[in-house]
């Protein structure tokens, strides 16, 4: 089994979309997934919301701390925001690291419509990103 830890500032948004994804395309179940943030948010419902819309349930996620995976042995951590990448606490491992940030779409404005739009715009860039790591890095 291979360990990955998705990482964002909150665990809210971001990194609940990257974990939801990688277990939907676990296709074999050759990962452990796991997602934390620096800080805890808790999930958003739009989060929650838009992952549905694409078939993907992700309503028991919980909004875990960095803390909480210490003693994990990772092959992979994928920061998914540049606030994670660049203020994550000192983490012992050996994992392979990657990065690439997405927009924050908790911090969208408007009306609840563009809102939404902004969420799920968000949540097909980190499924792109997905598919492309699991199929380079896992296949």
């Amino acid at each position: 089994m291979t360990n990955i830890l998705i990482l964002c500032t909150g665990n809210s948004c971001r990194s609940q979309m990257a974990h939801g994804w990688m277990e939907h395309l676990d296709i074999g179940n050759r990962l452990n997934v796991y997602s934390a943030g620096i800080e805890t948010h808790g999930v958003n419902p739009k989060a929650i919301q838009v992952m549905k819309e694409a078939g993907t349930d992700i309503s028991h996620h919980t909004s875990n701390h960095i803390d909480e995976y210490r003693k994990i042995d990772f092959d992979y951590v994928i920061t998914v925001c540049d606030h994670a990448k660049e203020h994550c606490p000192y983490f012992p491992s050996d994992a392979l690291r990657i990065h690439q940030n997405f927009k924050d779409p908790a911090q969208a404005t408007g009306t609840d419509e563009e809102i939404l739009t902004d969420f799920r715009r968000v949540r097909d860039e980190i499924k792109e990103f997905v598919e492309v790591f699991v199929k380079n890095k896992i296949s």
